[in-house]
């Protein structure tokens, strides 16, 4: 009798196939575990940091930026005694600054409300800025050991396979059924191990394409490896073309200090300070310097003089492929100050560093630091 289990109708993992799965699950994180340092603490503050920081980001990046920021920040009161410049400066390049700012928040409540300890119960976790039901389960589970499951990409991916759904996961009735497989293939002791064992087992082995099906504990049990659909199990919408955007940063020189900028919370790079920067029509559809005058101007109050193009940048940010011309252009006169003018400062570039800035920003600093 095959114990395969379906996504459709009665035929949900039985018994024996969820032993079966679990025991073998477990034997193999056992022996191919990746030696990561959250790994090596169930501290809840630990395994919120790495939490965050795995979010949307690669695990060789944040294992170079995790030591580096809990040894600014060891714990809860030291992150929420932090200001937000001091807490994104640790955050710069890992993306996504929201996460910073909303877990420097996070850190602020625990202190306050919760006498600095991390609170235990899953709704209080839901609670804190930045905590969604996957971030929540994560650590009640790995720090408390609580029943609770998990469900992101990695494993939204491994238990489509496990059960051949052939639906959009990301959809509410794909989401509602793989939520509750999760919970349902929890043991009773050991949520946070198991919950480790599948997110690995998914980044590891049940990859997007090509998966390593023959190094997978699961391959007697997994319908989508016997029916042959691990190309299309899970469904996979198909991303938006990647859109040419065109970008201008100025460096404004004024009596040997430079222009920065805070940018709004909302938005691309919220919180961290920046040159001015807008976006360009494209090549052709007007004058470059007439352009730098005006978009500096708009966002600062502050009249330019353009004199030469440093350099160019190009980088990604979500589905836009940006070319971001960086120019060098010299103090005139600043209007009188406006509502909508942004929160500005002059700074030596030797004080850049003391500033959180985007990659690109970081970049241009360097090159005007070097004298360029």
């Amino acid at each position: 009798m095959e114990i395969f289990p379906t996504a459709v109708g009665a035929n949900s993992p039985t018994t024996e196939w969820k032993r079966r799965f679990r025991q073998r699950l477990l034997a193999w994180f056992r022996r191919a575990a990746r030696d990561l340092a959250w790994r090596r603490s169930r501290d809840p503050y630990r395994v919120w940091v790495s939490e965050i920081m795995l979010q949307q980001t690669q695990v060789a990046t944040v294992s170079e930026y995790y030591p580096r920021f809990l040894a600014a920040f060891p714990n809860i009161a030291a992150l929420a005694a932090a200001t937000e410049e001091s807490v994104l400066r640790q955050w710069e390049g890992l993306g996504y600054y929201r996460r910073a700012r909303q877990m420097h928040r996070a850190a602020g409540i625990i202190d306050s409300e919760h006498a600095g300890q991390f609170p235990h119960e899953i709704d209080a976790i839901r609670t804190l800025p930045g905590i969604g039901r996957y971030t929540a389960g994560a650590i009640a589970s790995i720090a408390f050991d609580a029943r609770q499951p998990i469900l992101e990409a990695n494993t939204v991916r491994l238990l489509s396979r496990l059960v051949a759904f052939r639906g959009d996961p990301s959809q509410a009735a794909g989401q509602e059924l793989l939520w509750a497989l999760a919970e349902e293939l929890l043991p009773r002791r050991g949520c946070g191990e198991f919950n480790q064992a599948l997110m690995e087992l998914g980044s590891l082995v049940c990859t997007p394409r090509s998966p390593r099906c023959h190094d997978c504990p699961a391959m007697a049990l997994c319908p989508t490896y016997r029916d042959g659909l691990q190309e299309v199990v899970p469904l996979v919408r198909r991303k938006p073309p990647a859109e040419a955007v065109r970008e201008a940063a100025v460096v404004v020189r004024r009596r040997g200090r430079v222009l920065l900028l805070r940018r709004g919370e909302s938005g691309r790079w919220g919180g961290l300070w920046d040159f001015p920067r807008f976006a360009l029509a494209s090549p052709g559809d007007g004058d470059t310097a007439e352009a730098l005058i005006a978009g500096v101007d708009l966002l600062t109050g502050v009249l330019v003089l353009p004199l030469r193009q440093l350099t160019t940048l190009k980088h990604s940010v979500t589905r836009f492929r940006i070319t971001l011309e960086c120019h060098l252009a010299e103090y005139v006169s600043r209007r009188a100050a406006r509502e909508t003018a942004a929160e500005i400062a002059w700074v030596t570039p030797a004080d850049l560093d003391d500033f959180p800035l985007s990659v690109t920003g970081r970049k241009l600093g360097r090159l005007i630091s070097d004298g360029t």
